[in-house]
């Protein structure tokens, strides 16, 4: 039986990541999970210079999950790479870098710079908002996914997945664009919009008025988004939103991701991606599959 997969050429010893924002860049976590069990870990957003995040406070817990506008707080690309990438390569995993920007040409910057570096892919947070689009995300009009896409793969020397956001009325368009501009992979999904009111202050629970929520509430609808994502393309998916048990990760394997990604699980079980990388080998074993492949996507 053989837990690995090919995603996108890049050979991992099992289809198990984490979500990027909630597991730093696997330092914050070392002391409570092996990371040469994973299959790869994802580091928190990199941009091309440190930013601050938003203001205070910026969590807060909501039914079913949770709320964030951390605001993709980061050191920024020299201290990653100076710092994260030497600490990550001390372990038998694989390497997923995402990448944030405001604009193309932050975007690029830091591409470029990763380009020599000795890490396997890169996630392209297309979630961020674009200054040059009245704040809209890159990620909800496809033209602009097709042409950054493109921008990207020309100068990327590792394959690159392209981060979406369901905070759009037809997954499968932005999906297509992605797979237009060449990207090699998608992950989906990321947060979904969403606002809390703390009733006895009257006041928002989180200082920018909205956040993405996440966790086990957002799980069925990132279940539809990746199975809708997996009819449409033909390209590897990485299947995230409220992933919190093996359960729930096959049921994303099942439904046409070849990948898996646990991210709000993190915080309340820190041994959740081991968890499940166990409960995969067991289902497995119990169910005749010898490898990871010949269950993805077999739910039509």
């Amino acid at each position: 039986m053989n837990l690995s997969v090919d995603f996108a050429g890049v050979e991992m010893k099992n289809p198990v990541t984490t979500a990027s924002g909630t597991f730093g860049s696997g330092a914050e976590f070392a002391e409570f999970v092996d990371l040469n069990e994973l299959g790869a870990v994802t580091t928190k957003g990199v941009a091309n210079v440190p930013w601050e995040g938003n203001p205070t406070p910026r969590v807060c817990e909501t039914y079913g999950g949770m709320l964030n506008a951390i605001g993709l707080q980061n050191p920024g690309i020299d201290l990653f790479i100076d710092r994260d990438i030497p600490f990550l390569k001390k372990y038998d995993t694989k390497i997923i870098v995402n990448v944030c920007g405001h604009a193309p040409e932050e975007y690029l910057a830091v591409v470029e710079r990763l380009a020599d570096e000795p890490i396997d892919m890169m996630e392209i947070n297309i979630s961020c908002p674009n200054v040059n689009a009245g704040f809209l995300a890159f990620g909800q009009d496809a033209k602009h996914v097709e042409e950054l896409t493109a921008q990207i793969k020309k100068i990327a020397k590792q394959p690159i997945i392209m981060k979406l956001t369901p905070n759009v009325t037809d997954i499968t368009e932005i999906a297509k664009a992605a797979e237009a501009g060449g990207a090699d992979a998608l992950s989906l999904i990321n947060t979904l919009t969403g606002m809390k009111i703390d009733i006895n202050r009257r006041t928002f629970a989180v200082a920018n008025k909205t956040g993405g929520v996440s966790g086990p509430v957002v799980h069925p609808i990132a279940v539809r988004m990746v199975y809708q994502t997996a009819q449409a393309v033909n390209i590897p998916i990485i299947g995230m939103g409220g992933i919190a048990t093996p359960e729930d990760a096959i049921e994303m394997i099942l439904a046409g991701a070849s990948a898996v990604s646990v991210g709000t699980a993190n915080f309340y079980n820190p041994n959740a991606t081991i968890e499940i990388i166990d409960g995969i080998e067991a289902y497995m074993k119990k169910n005749g599959f010898e490898s990871v492949k010949d269950m993805v996507g077999i739910v039509k």
